[in-house]
């Protein structure tokens, strides 16, 4: 895809972090903004700040963990702008701890997020861009967690795992049914969003009594996550990387040097029968 002037793009989660700063992107290439997030006041505020800018932009509210949500996203962005030609399912969620600890209410969360709401985005926006008849892209966010496996995050490890997969499978559909429909997979590393703040969206259905285990192993990857982003690059060279990778038509977008050792490493055991090794990101 190499023309993206007056061509809409509609990225979940993209009320902060790394959605916002591909809405900003590609509002800079001369593209119509369609943002959706659950946190409206900071969707608001969003918007309001790429209109500023000279953006077409619209928000809408959206839980991507809703189908029927999600679609009515698809149906606004038709209505306002008349087409998707970029759409990024990125909205996610974190949180850890030890997997015979956490609640099923922490399982149903990020896997409702994580990977439904990838599902939704594609069951919603690969019709479309199949009636179109031109160039498009879908740009799904996994993480190098989804090519690595480490304790106390098991259940995002799982959720973002699925969602590499889901995307290798659609990357090979759409070549064999409609290869103007591309398909990129995103997998950041630390980068400083507010991933490790993702309780403040968790919604009351997963909040019941019980539902939010206190524990050591809790604390320890939350903090530990909070000080990673802290430090992390910033949401904008992900965008930069996305838009290039689009106009690359380049599958995987991939993490710095220590997190592909640590895959290296992985996929190593895999191949040679051995039990799994600790191997966590360190720069050499």
């Amino acid at each position: 895809m190499q023309e993206f002037r007056d061509k809409t793009a509609v990225i979940t989660g993209g009320a902060s972090g790394i959605g916002l700063a591909m809405g900003e992107l590609f509002a800079s290439q001369g593209m119509n903004i369609v943002l959706a997030d659950v946190e409206e006041d900071a969707l608001a505020e969003a918007v309001s700040g790429l209109e500023q800018q000279g953006a077409r932009c619209i928000g809408v509210p959206t839980d991507v963990a809703s189908a029927e949500a999600v679609e009515a996203l698809a149906e606004e962005a038709l209505a306002k702008f008349g087409g998707v030609h970029i759409a990024c399912n990125n909205a996610g969620v974190f949180t850890g701890g030890l997997l015979w600890e956490e609640s099923l209410a922490d399982y149903q969360w990020l896997v409702d997020v994580n990977v439904w709401g990838v599902v939704n985005g594609i069951r919603s926006f690969v019709p479309i861009m199949q009636s179109q008849d031109c160039d498009c892209h879908i740009v799904n966010t996994a993480s190098m967690a989804a090519v690595t496996a480490m304790p106390y995050s098991g259940i995002y490890h799982m959720t973002k795992h699925a969602v590499l997969a889901l995307s290798e499978s659609l990357y090979h559909e759409l070549a064999f049914h409609s290869p103007r429909v591309k398909v990129s997979v995103l997998c950041p590393e630390a980068i400083n969003t507010g991933i490790a703040a993702s309780e403040r969206n968790r919604p009351a259905h997963y909040s019941a009594a019980g539902d939010i285990l206190d524990s050591d192993a809790r604390t320890l990857v939350m903090d530990s996550l909070a000080a990673s982003v802290a430090g992390g690059i910033g949401p904008e060279v992900m965008a930069q990387r996305v838009l290039d990778a689009i106009k690359e038509d380049r599958f995987y977008i991939l993490s710095d040097e220590a997190w592909r050792r640590s895959a290296d490493i992985r996929l190593d055991d895999i191949r040679e029968g051995r039990n799994p090794t600790f191997a966590p990101p360190i720069d050499a």
